[in-house]
């Protein structure tokens, strides 16, 4: 590993760890938002805590921790797409394991959607429809963001079948349903909560 890649990946981590959802919900005087509801700490939850505005902004935050690593690594690096795909993943477990708050961060949806918006833009737009189809018919956001990080790594390969790219989008789509485990269960015993606009 080149000392250039080793700095980026860092920078990229250190990126992906910040946690917008704490940061925002304390700056508005509210708390730790890992106090309530789900406890966790991504949009969903502030969206559920704090309302609609804080939640669209720690989306937009979570989202721009996603894009903005990957944006330099791709475009102002020397960098290959095999290491881009690695300063991707460093973004990802950032947001996953925050040293900022313990290492104990949220379930990636919003920060991969960045990482996606940058590296297969097209295949987002795809499988956006199928998050929204799902979470208008069922109003599980779990279940629409289960379902299209599965449908990434099929639908990116199909348009874009390089082997670093495959193996990113396998690994992150991978630990987004992962983290998902608790939800998955939920929705199993017909206890998940449903997503109210």
């Amino acid at each position: 590993m080149t000392l250039t890649l080793f700095l980026t990946m860092l920078v990229a981590y250190l990126v992906g760890a910040i946690p917008c959802g704490v940061v925002l919900t304390r700056l508005v005087g509210i708390g730790d938002v890992r106090q309530s509801g789900s406890g966790n700490i991504g949009a969903t939850n502030v969206y559920r805590v704090a309302g609609r505005k804080l939640g669209l902004l720690t989306l937009a935050g979570d989202t721009l921790k996603g894009v903005l690593p990957v944006v330099y690594a791709l475009h102002f690096s020397e960098l290959s797409l095999a290491q881009v795909s690695l300063v991707a993943a460093a973004t990802f477990l950032g947001h996953l394991y925050p040293v900022y708050i313990g290492f104990k961060g949220g379930k990636g949806v919003a920060t991969a959607l960045g990482i996606y918006l940058v590296l297969a833009p097209l295949t987002v737009g795809l499988v956006l429809l199928l998050f929204v189809a799902l979470l208008w018919k069922w109003r599980y956001v779990s279940l629409a963001s289960i379902a299209s990080a599965a449908a990434i790594p099929v639908v990116a390969y199909a348009l874009d079948p390089r082997p670093a790219f495959l193996l990113a989008s396998l690994f992150i789509s991978g630990m987004v349903i992962v983290r998902h485990h608790e939800n998955i269960r939920r929705l199993l015993a017909g206890t998940e909560n449903r997503f109210k606009l």
